[in-house]
């Protein structure tokens, strides 16, 4: 029996706790042993939770013990779990049982694939990857690395999405368009063209969010 553990103890983590109690192998491949954050207080007042054992930086990994990042920052999630990489530490995927994964899938190591979520044909899936609830995955789309997925998103058909790319609610990618690496779809947008990486795009059609810079003289 391996034991889990979750990188993050705070909102997303609960919902990752909740969500890996109904994931396919809970109870019969894995049970859960706690949650790691530097934030000790993060589940006062919030009943029925494992606890908190320590930080990402002072565990110290037991037998069997395996990992998931829940962390929703894709820069957080890359930082933590690159750390509990070198110290050795094994991720496993979690797969919600209401999730549906159609025929060709290849879903990679430490991914997060939460309930009602749909991953249609031949769809890759890379390795940290998030796909929120109610997520649709078009056919042919390949997922990049470190990629989430947010809830109730659409990926078109041979979408590409590079790695570390966000796709916040209700955000949709056209058929056959490219988020770039780490770029930002913006909850309720719609990328119509290619994204930019790097970018943080906003609307409908998603235009290209500009800050303006502050002269502070």
């Amino acid at each position: 029996m391996k034991h889990l553990i979750i990188i993050g103890a705070r909102g997303f983590g609960r919902e990752i706790y909740n969500s890996a109690t109904e994931s396919i192998g809970y109870g019969e491949e894995f049970d859960i042993r706690g949650f790691l954050d530097d934030k000790k207080d993060a589940l006062d007042g919030k009943a029925g939770y494992p606890q908190i054992l320590d930080s990402v930086e002072n565990y110290a990994i037991q037998e069997d013990d395996v990992f998931v990042c829940a962390l929703g920052d894709v820069r957080y999630k890359v930082k933590y779990t690159k750390m509990m990489l070198d110290k050795g530490g094994e991720f496993m995927t979690l797969i919600h049982k209401t999730a549906y994964i159609s025929k060709n899938v290849e879903i990679g190591k430490g991914c997060l694939i939460l309930a009602d979520s749909r991953i249609h044909c031949d769809v890759k899936v890379g390795n940290y990857v998030t796909i929120q609830p109610k997520a649709t995955i078009g056919h042919d789309t390949i997922i990049e690395d470190w990629c989430m997925i947010g809830t109730l998103t659409c990926c078109g058909g041979v979408s590409y999405i590079e790695e570390g790319a966000t796709m916040h609610l209700c955000s949709v990618v056209s058929p056959n368009k490219r988020l770039g690496s780490y770029s930002v779809l913006g909850a309720c947008s719609f990328a119509a063209r290619n994204v930019k990486s790097g970018t943080v795009v906003i609307g409908v059609p998603a235009k290209e969010l500009i800050i303006p810079k502050i002269d502070r003289q």
